[in-house]
């Protein structure tokens, strides 16, 4: 798991048949698709070639570290040269087998190889009748370790397995357990998830930093779907997933970030232009993300989060404190601008901009670092860090203050 904790930052893509129609990835299902007519996509799925080099030059230029690939969605269609079942890529549409094409590209780029499953499959005449008909369950869940065994000896080292979605089995039924030894018999190095219902080596969060008390990964979308969606524009930010980045590395786990290209494997621009914009970030502030250790604060600032790496103090400031009002009566607030960080436990040495190395003023009591003397705007986007080396292991927590205020006897009477 060494690499995979120090990687941090990843890319999901989500891409099939569904691709061709653009209206995200549970198409069949959510509109009711009748299933011969939806085969026909088939024959009209051809991406260009190149487009998974593509893909991963992105994935490098947005400083993702490792990408996961959805070999088989709930579609059912496959998108390597299986021998149990003629739906794939291979054997029709493009008639090239596009996991070989995208192992290749991520290793090509440097990247860390993950290939994602879906144990559901709305598809294949079993996949359905196996939860109450024995004969079918076994045909099925055979096909189904049959086609997980292929992904993981056709293409050399593999080192994500990402399941999805249990339906309409109970992991016994599935024979997880057996699953998984095969699994680790065939890629000894592999880590995998927690969604052929065992607990894997790491859990996944959807939508949500919801930190584990084991390794987890958050997965999230850049718009509002997996696959590729033409009408959808409800983009994020730069800032939202730098800040949403940042909150994984501070609780301590991994951002999976998804992209959806159409069917010709063209990313949308926009999901181009806001990955790059991150790559930008990451080049140099990536010290604070990479390798950098989670729990570093059990408190957030108003307009801050914090990273640490060995003695190193990183905070993160997303909304640049300048140009407040208080500051024409507050001592606190001058000399214009101060970040103020509340509950600092360790003693500040010296602080830097971390982009650009410029030294950072800084004064520190027992309740509050300060600092001080900083531009009126924010010397750089999405989010700006301040470097703030210390005596020892920082540690955030603005609540342990309040023991250590002095009080005056304000509101008293008498």
């Amino acid at each position: 798991m060494r690499w995979w904790h120090e990687a941090k930052f990843g890319m999901f893509i989500h891409w099939g048949l569904y691709s061709v129609i653009g209206h995200q990835e549970w198409v069949l299902e959510s509109e009711g698709i009748p299933i011969p007519q939806y085969e026909r996509l088939a024959r009209h799925f051809n991406p260009k070639r190149g487009c998974a080099r593509d893909w991963a030059r992105l994935a490098k230029r947005a400083g993702q570290k490792y990408v996961v690939l959805t070999a088989k969605h709930h579609e059912g269609f496959c998108l390597w040269d299986s021998k149990l079942t003629n739906y794939n890529a291979a054997k029709q549409g493009p008639r090239r087998d596009l996991v070989r094409e995208f192992v290749e590209a991520a290793r090509a780029e440097g990247l860390k190889v993950g290939l994602y499953y879906s144990l559901m499959d709305w598809h294949h005449p079993d996949g359905e009748t196996c939860a109450t008909d024995p004969a079918a369950r076994e045909r099925f869940v055979a096909y189904t370790h049959g086609l997980i065994r292929e992904l993981l000896t056709n293409y050399g080292t593999i080192d994500i397995l990402w399941y999805d979605v249990t339906l309409p089995l109970t992991p016994q039924q599935w024979r997880a357990d057996e699953m998984n030894a095969m699994v680790f018999d065939l890629q000894p190095q592999i880590i995998v998830n927690n969604r052929n219902g065992l607990a894997g080596d790491f859990s996944t969060p959807e939508h949500k930093v919801a930190a584990d008390k084991r390794a987890w990964e958050t997965c999230e979308t850049m718009n509002l779907g997996w696959g590729y969606q033409r009408t959808d524009d409800e983009w994020k930010s730069p800032k939202r997933i730098v800040n949403d980045l940042t909150l994984c590395v501070q609780q301590g786990g991994n951002y999976l970030l998804n992209i959806g290209p159409d069917a010709a494997g063209d990313v949308p621009a926009e999901s181009v232009r806001v990955l790059e914009a991150v790559g930008g970030w990451l080049k140099t502030n990536g010290a604070a993300i990479y390798g950098a250790r989670g729990r570093a604060a059990d408190a957030f600032g108003n307009y801050t989060n914090f990273t640490a790496s060995g003695n190193t103090l990183y905070v993160h400031v997303y909304f640049w404190p300048s140009k407040t009002r208080a500051a024409a009566w507050l001592d606190f607030f001058g000399p214009e601008t101060v970040v103020a960080v509340g509950g600092v436990r360790a003693r500040a040495l010296s602080a830097r901009l971390l982009g650009t190395g410029q030294p950072v003023h800084f004064t520190q009591d027992a309740v509050s670092l300060r600092l001080t003397g900083l531009p009126e705007v924010a010397p750089d986007a999405p989010t700006t860090v301040i470097a703030v080396e210390c005596d020892g292991p920082a540690f955030v927590d603005h609540h342990l203050i309040r023991p250590e205020w002095q009080r005056y006897g304000v509101g008293t009477v008498g």
